[in-house]
């Protein structure tokens, strides 16, 4: 019996581990316009903001410094990130990749 709940133990660990191959390209999104700080907001997340034809995006990213691009206009790629918008806030996008006009 004691054999059998190891067993058992060590099939859900391997059970609940998972290897999931990256979603590619899918999810990415491509957003052009003037990367702005965002100032007073009732949302309380992101650290630019860009408007892109006529909606508004929040951005935060771990791969570029957005200060650097900050009152410039640019094209950006990134991916949505799950959970927002929240408060009647913007989209929240991850940004992967920033080039300027």
């Amino acid at each position: 019996m004691k054999k059998l709940l190891i067993l058992l133990a060590v099939g859900f660990t391997f059970a609940s581990c998972s290897t999931t191959k990256p979603s590619g390209d899918k999810s990415m999104i491509e957003l052009s316009g003037k990367i702005q700080k965002p100032g007073m907001t009732t949302y309380q997340y992101g650290s630019h903001t860009i408007q892109s034809g006529d909606k508004t995006y929040a951005l935060k990213s771990t791969a570029v410094n957005l200060d650097t691009f900050e009152d410039k206009e640019v094209v950006l790629k990134g991916t949505k990130v799950p959970g927002y918008p929240v408060e009647n806030g913007p989209e929240l996008i991850e940004v992967k990749e920033v080039k300027i006009k």
